[in-house]
């Protein structure tokens, strides 16, 4: 029995029937002339052999009485993968967009808390005989860093798959008693007044030295929340979603990233604020006031656990409202560098340390009352969309058999910001996911083909050979502005 930690947990008690609260990713693969029926049984076997690896695929919830604390998790006595293992097919021409929006309608349901929080998914029907998995897992149990530490366990560096180890004898422990939950939870939150007390101190003189610093000369920019502009993906959302793709090369990245002296993540987040400059640009609603982004950040220390969440976020200006891709840019990068500083003066784990003393009913109350009403719609945006970043492998990966040629991740919609991009790298290429409440946004694949001239535009400006973000045949075929660019998946 381990108990959630309060970041965990929030991710549980922010859930409703409109906003979930689950990540997924989406592996595009080569099935090396199988059909799909063998690659399915390929995938089944690889699973049972392999999940007992991974211990919070085999755990379930288990809430304490009156929600005296977090939930626990405990091993699964009743834990069968015929419950966590699907197989869909495309209707034709299993396209981009086939793909998207089917991967959109597997992540508008609710994971099921009764049983461990994941499903896999084996999609097949794509053009060219390909197939995909879908990995969908509850925020709950992973963050960008902790899911990569999954994909270890499931991927192989060959295609054949590497034998599974000996598994250990499992015992599984009976369930806690009512009594037994009851009194863990007393015991822990027996100290927490004090905690509380502490943390209060440590947050009003962080607050002081954040206030300080803003008093020094040549100060980098930064952003706080609540001063976002509204668009049409910041309102109340409904259970509905969908996804889109775009692909950009690393190479070129890390060009432009080296010509113009800032980071990678900089030079993504300036193309995804090219990207929607030029999809709010063509809807006529592109704010004058530059648009407000959330990055997640990892806190993740030496010797922390290997998949609790250890994240924190930073808000920072996408410069949206600036014409010069090569000035938008460099204001992107000074405004990070400011959320970065903020960061550091508030306490990388303060959001950590804030959410583990938070009170389960009350924190749940509260997102379903924000929900109900649909205060999102009522004040001005708390931030626009997030943006996250996660490196992924440079080298070839396959998992039963099949060579990953392609992978989107998908980050969930929030309340009054519906639109989350979340960008891998893998190989030589940069992967966007996109994700978004479809209700808001019925058009997502034009925003997702802004995605390839977004980045054209900057290595051109930046004086970098910039190689296509996407493929010649594909772009005469589009249809409409703004249609996906792209290879073909």
């Amino acid at each position: 029995m381990e108990r959630l930690t309060g970041l965990d947990a929030s991710f549980l008690y922010l859930e409703t029937p409109d906003t979930h609260m689950h990540v997924a990713m989406v592996a595009v693969l080569d099935p090396a002339g199988r059909s799909p029926g063998e690659c399915y049984r390929a995938i089944a076997r690889l699973f049972e052999s392999r999940v007992a690896e991974v211990p919070p695929l085999r755990r379930r919830l288990l809430n304490v009485p009156l929600d005296l604390h977090h939930p626990v998790w405990v091993d699964d006595p009743a834990f069968d993968l015929i419950h966590h293992l699907r197989r869909v097919s495309l209707p034709a021409p299993g396209d981009e967009r086939e793909l998207g929006a089917m991967c959109g309608r597997i992540c508008s349901a609710p994971l099921d808390r009764a049983r461990p929080l994941w499903e896999t998914w084996m999609i097949d029907g794509l053009e060219g005989g390909r197939i995909a998995i879908l990995m969908k897992v509850h925020h709950s149990v992973v963050d960008g860093t902790s899911g990569a530490g999954i994909m270890v366990h499931l991927f192989d560096l060959k295609p054949e798959p590497r034998p599974a180890r000996p598994p250990a004898e499992r015992q599984t422990a009976p369930l806690p008693t009512d009594m037994e939950l009851i009194a863990g939870a007393l015991r822990a939150r027996v100290q927490q007044p004090i905690e509380l007390a502490r943390l209060a101190g440590r947050t009003v003189r962080n607050a002081f030295r954040l206030l300080a610093r803003h008093r020094q000369p040549d100060v980098p920019d930064s952003v706080l929340p609540l001063t976002a502009p509204r668009t049409v993906f910041n309102q109340a959302i409904g259970p509905r979603r969908d996804a889109a793709f775009a692909t950009v090369p690393l190479s070129g990245v890390k060009e432009i990233k080296n010509a113009l002296g800032v980071t990678v993540n900089d030079v993504v987040l300036a193309i995804a604020s090219g990207a929607l400059r030029a999809y709010l640009d063509g809807r006529g609603e592109l704010p004058s006031q530059s648009l407000v982004a959330v990055c997640p950040i990892s806190v993740r220390t030496e010797g922390g656990s290997e998949y609790h969440n250890e994240v924190s976020g930073l808000f920072t200006s996408l410069a949206t409202a600036v014409d010069d891709p090569l000035e938008r840019v460099r204001a992107i990068a000074q405004t990070t560098r400011g959320a970065k500083a903020d960061h550091k003066a508030i306490g990388a784990d303060m959001l950590q340390s804030w959410a583990e003393l938070a009170a389960p009913t009350t924190f749940h109350l509260a997102a379903r009352f924000y929900t109900r009403l649909r205060l999102a719609n009522r004040h001005r945006p708390i931030f626009n969309l997030v943006i996250s970043n996660v490196p992924g492998p440079r080298f070839p990966l396959y998992i039963a058999g099949s060579k990953l040629l392609e992978v989107y991740p998908l980050g969930p919609a929030a309340e009054g910001a519906g639109l989350n991009v979340t960008v891998m790298s893998y190989q030589d290429e940069v992967y966007f996911g996109l994700s978004v409440a479809a209700d808001l946004v019925p058009d997502l694949w034009d925003l997702a083909g802004a995605v390839a001239p977004a980045y054209e535009e900057l290595a051109r400006a930046a004086g970098c050979a910039a190689e296509p973000g996407g493929d010649e045949e594909r772009a005469a075929d589009a249809q409409g502005p703004g249609m996906a660019q792209r290879k073909p998946v």
